[in-house]
């Protein structure tokens, strides 16, 4: 084999690795700023329900009891939004959140093919996953699309109730 052979060769498996790092879901690295470790880049329940994440999200979808009346107006609006949630593993809001949220998803029949999750760090950055464009500056950040359109956003803490707060989002769904 050639020099150029070998050069690209090698560059199309450099290429190709980052591909498969940016697909992997529930990566865990060492978050130097806090030095402790943290979910980044896409996740899915099964990261969120491992772990010392793992402690907080079954207790917390264990206790919530959303609001029946909101959940079956949820039930028939819900689907036709695609959901993003950016969170962090170290943060005690998305602790407390992202269990419930699940709850909410379930209760609702939500098609998680509809919904990304993605981790950051302490400088809400998520490594492999773009987010810049998502405009998060806390966390969790719940963020309700429809055709590519943000309906809107749920940040950090809801204001009356996460589903609560969540229809009064969705119900705007076409």
């Amino acid at each position: 084999m050639n020099f150029q052979a070998r050069i690209v060769l090698g560059t199309l498996l450099v290429i190709s690795s980052f591909s498969m790092f940016s697909q992997t879901k529930n990566v865990m690295i060492m978050d130097e700023k806090i030095n402790k470790k943290v979910l980044i880049g896409y996740c899915d329940r099964s990261g969120l329900e491992e772990g010392v994440f793992g402690t907080y999200f079954p207790s917390q979808y264990e206790l919530y009891e959303p609001k029946e009346g909101t959940i079956k107006k949820l039930t028939e609006v819900i689907n036709k939004a695609k959901i993003t949630v950016v969170f962090g593993t170290w943060c005690s809001d998305s602790k407390l959140q992202m269990g419930r949220f699940y709850k909410i998803l379930d209760e609702t029949g939500y098609k998680e093919k509809n919904l990304t999750v993605i981790g950051v760090n302490r400088d809400k950055n998520a490594l492999s996953v773009n987010i810049e464009n998502l405009d998060v500056e806390l966390v969790p950040t719940f963020i309700v699309y429809q055709n590519d359109k943000e309906l809107g956003r749920i940040v950090e803490s809801p204001k009356k109730s996460l589903e609560d707060d969540l229809w009064k989002i969705v119900k705007r769904v076409q």
